[in-house]
Formats: C-alpha cells, sequence, structure tokens
C-alpha cells in the first residue's frame, strides 16, 4: 500500500489491534504496526503518539457525541432518557469496522494488564463527559455520575453483544446499546 493511499488511523488500528492479538502487546513494535498498515513510521506517530493511544482511538469523538446526544435531549427527559438519546448518538457512528474489530479488540485488551488499564481510562473520559453533559441539564450530581456510570456500561455491554452476535442483524449498534440500558434500569430497581 502506498504511504498517502487514505484510512491510514484505521489500517493501524486494524494491524496494531491484530499483531496485539497474534503477538501480544508487549512483543509487538510500532515499526510492526506500521509496516502491517502499509505505511512509515512517520506517518503512525502523525496519528498517535505511541502504541497505547491506538486502544482509544476516536475516544474523544464518542464522548462529544455522546454529550452532544444528551445536551440535545428533551427538557423534560429524565437523566437514564438523555443517556439513552447520547447512545443513539454516539452509536450512529459505529460501522460494519467497527463490528468486526470488537472480538480481536477484545482478546487483545483481555492480554494485557496495560490495554486493560488504557481501556479503563477511556471508560472514565466517556462517563466524565456524560455526566458534564447531565449536570448541564440541571442533574444533581450524584444522579449525573450514576446515570453516566450505566450509560458507559450500557454502552460496552450492547458493543460486546453487537460485534459478537448474528452478522444477520443489521439494525446497528443502537438497539443492543438501548436494551443494555432498559436492562440496567430494571437491575437498578432490584437494588432496593
Amino acid at each position: 500500500m502506498g504511504r498517502w493511499e487514505p484510512g491510514a488511523r484505521e489500517r493501524l488500528v486494524l494491524a496494531a489491534v491484530d499483531l496485539f492479538t497474534e503477538q501480544g502487546y508487549d512483543a509487538t513494535t510500532v515499526a510492526e504496526i506500521a509496516e502491517r498498515a502499509g505505511v512509515t513510521k512517520s506517518t503512525f506517530f502523525r496519528h498517535f503518539p505511541d502504541k497505547r493511544e491506538l486502544l482509544v482511538a476516536g475516544q474523544e469523538t464518542l464522548s462529544r457525541l455522546l454529550a452532544e446526544g444528551i445536551a440535545e435531549a428533551e427538557a423534560d427527559a429524565s437523566p437514564l432518557e438523555a443517556v439513552a438519546r447520547g447512545l443513539e448518538r454516539a452509536s450512529g457512528e459505529f460501522g460494519p469496522a467497527n463490528r468486526e474489530l470488537g472480538p480481536r479488540l477484545k482478546a487483545a485488551v483481555a492480554a494485557s494488564a496495560e490495554l486493560q488499564e488504557r481501556d479503563a481510562l477511556k471508560s472514565v473520559g466517556m462517563a466524565t463527559a456524560m455526566t458534564d453533559a447531565l449536570v448541564a441539564r440541571g442533574v444533581p450530581d450524584p444522579t449525573a455520575h450514576l446515570a453516566a456510570e450505566l450509560g458507559v456500561l450500557a454502552l460496552k455491554r450492547g458493543y460486546a453483544e453487537w460485534s459478537e452476535g448474528d452478522r444477520g442483524d443489521e439494525g446497528g449498534l443502537a438497539p443492543h446499546a438501548l436494551a443494555a440500558l432498559d436492562d440496567l434500569r430494571a437491575a437498578t430497581a432490584a437494588l432496593g
């Protein structure tokens, strides 16, 4: 592949996840990732400061979309209804490539403590964005935090079900994330 072909960022993420799965995170070098993606090392560093950051590619966009969806929810929406709007908004950005990447990414993260840590930080970033958006709507801080954490959990559970599920299901990520949020809402009611 020529170094100026489009999609370098996406190719780098796919190459890295495949290499992390095949040979482990620690054993994978930036040079190997760049070679597998068909780009130069300098192209890698134009997109990512280091190989850890490959895991959180798109985190800022995802957090922004979650917050925008919450901000745009109906004025009388409950905190969880607003989170549902955020999940719908963000889910629209997940396409077939994200679905295919899911199981491989899960395996790579499970095999590396460093990637697990980075994944946890990604979750914190999403929860913070949603909490801030809910607080801006006037939701009290503890309620906003709880709703945001449920939103993160719903997104993760929905993504896992969608990416590992039936490929004939063409409904996208949103129905899975919203169903997970409904399940979590019901589970909180059982807490007493």
